[in-house]
């Protein structure tokens, strides 16, 4: 194994919190983080006799994983791992030589290193490309090493796309219609437009100010070793402090109440000095945080810019206003997360735990099943894509929901994902809550993120 890359993967496990690995399933619970990992730590179905281990971040593979057993026998015991913890314990268990688990997943971020790292098979050897023009050409490839090799599968694709409330739309612009709303958020300046015209009716665009980050990645963070500031990356941070500075959104925190709250109506409008909650609101526990803000003035919310398992978030979190949105496209191709299969190094069940990637992520009675079960997430395997793309979904007005999402996933392009993407990501996420918050200029928070980057990848090129 390569020990410079096992020392990215600690790095990477310690400061990751991950929010989109997939989408929950039906059985899995709210699908409140962006689908990824579970609130309590690690989860198990086990047997005895003859088994998979999985080590997973996403509930998706325990549903799976009992499919499988109802339809081979073999018992597959799941263990649901926590983000932040992911990386480090996988780590931990190949590098001490251990067989099991069987079977490893990753998110984007992450699999970079772990492929450097000697953590997953060579599925090529198993025979792989002979279904390379089965899955969608850039889950493919994600899938793939720097030598082409192919080492993990995803079940489904992740492109990103702007869920609106075709009530309020209606209202306020006068169609309801997918392609016209798709011109409101066009490029940043119209945003901030469609934000002002919004709020000038008693709504706000957004919940938070991050909406347009699954878009803000319209180039590398990285290329040819220097660090890139794209000028799409200074126009997404004037946008995000707009917002926030000209009081545009309701000043919802991502993942915490108010903005679950905001999916299903009436929200209160919080503020810069109180969106992370106070004393006496906890903005993390619904019942504080709506004693706390009862007799508040409240908004309704336009938007949210989520990937496609956003359709599972979103279900569990509408309540009455189920039936009222659509889904548009956003200003850039974006996606998020994607929990990739493959199978462990170590694995001394590898042809057995072939089969259960296969299940998982080839095999189109799964993929069918899948759509049904977790009601509504997209899958990868093209023929079943195919095969749905003509159903409309009622509860967003009759669209045809996975032809959208296949038009979407053909604009990604992966080769402007890298894996230095998370931790400057989050550098330029702490450069843009200090300029908003006014803690420091742009010019002061900027240098400050040179700072932090050169500092954590010393190796790069930075030009100021």
């Amino acid at each position: 194994m390569n020990w410079k890359k096992v020392v990215s993967v600690l790095l990477a496990g310690t400061m990751m919190f991950s929010l989109a690995a997939c989408g929950d399933s039906g059985s899995g619970g709210s699908g409140g983080n962006g689908g990824g990992g579970t609130q309590g730590g690690e989860e198990t179905g086990g047997g005895s006799g003859e088994k998979l281990v999985v080590w997973t971040l996403s509930k998706d593979l325990v549903d799976i994983g009992n499919r499988y057993k109802e339809k081979t026998g073999i018992e597959v015991e799941t263990v649901v791992i926590e983000p932040d913890q992911y990386p480090t314990k996988v780590q931990t268990a190949l590098l001490a030589g251990e067989t099991e688990p069987d079977i490893i997943v990753g998110e984007p971020q992450m699999l970079e290193d772990f492929y450097d790292s000697g953590f997953f098979a060579n599925l090529d050897e198993f025979g792989a490309q002979d279904y390379a023009d089965q899955i969608v050409d850039y889950v493919w490839k994600v899938g793939q090493d720097s030598e082409g090799v192919q080492r993990a599968i995803s079940y489904q694709i992740t492109p990103a796309g702007m869920y609106y409330r075709r009530d309020i739309a209606q209202e306020v612009f006068g169609t309801e219609d997918p392609e016209e709303i798709g011109k409101l958020f066009a490029d940043y300046d119209t945003v901030l437009e469609t934000a002002k015209t919004l709020k000038s009716k008693g709504y706000r665009i957004f919940a938070s100010d991050a909406e347009m980050n699954y878009f803000s990645g319209d180039s590398a963070w990285v290329v040819d070793n220097t660090l890139n500031v794209s000028q799409g990356r200074l126009d997404y941070m004037d946008l995000c402090v707009e917002l926030y500075q000209q009081d545009l959104t309701a000043y919802a925190s991502q993942w915490a109440t108010p903005w679950y709250q905001a999916m299903a109506g009436e929200v209160p409008i919080l503020s810069a000095e109180t969106q992370w909650g106070t004393d006496d609101m906890n903005i993390w526990d619904e019942e504080s945080f709506n004693e706390a803000t009862a007799g508040m003035e409240t908004t309704q919310v336009f938007a949210f810019g989520l990937p496609s398992w956003g359709v599972l978030t979103m279900r569990d979190n509408v309540k009455d206003t189920a039936g009222k949105w659509g889904v548009c496209a956003g200003p850039a191709y974006g996606f998020g997360g994607g929990t990739y299969i493959g199978i462990s190094s170590n694995s001394k069940r590898k042809d057995a735990a072939w089969e259960f990637v296969k299940f998982c992520t080839l095999d189109e009675d799964t993929a069918n099943w899948w759509i049904e079960f977790s009601e509504g997430d997209t899958v990868s395997l093209i023929p079943v894509l195919e095969a749905h793309k003509d159903d409309e979904n009622e509860i967003y007005g009759g669209q045809k929901l996975y032809s959208f999402w296949m038009e979407q996933a053909e604009g990604i392009d992966y080769s402007k994902v890298t894996r230095y993407d998370k931790l400057i990501g989050d550098a330029w996420g702490e450069a843009i809550s200090a300029i908003k918050a006014k803690e420091k200029t742009k010019e002061e928070a900027i240098s400050e993120f040179y700072d932090k980057v050169q500092a954590t990848y010393p190796d790069l090129t930075i030009n100021r």
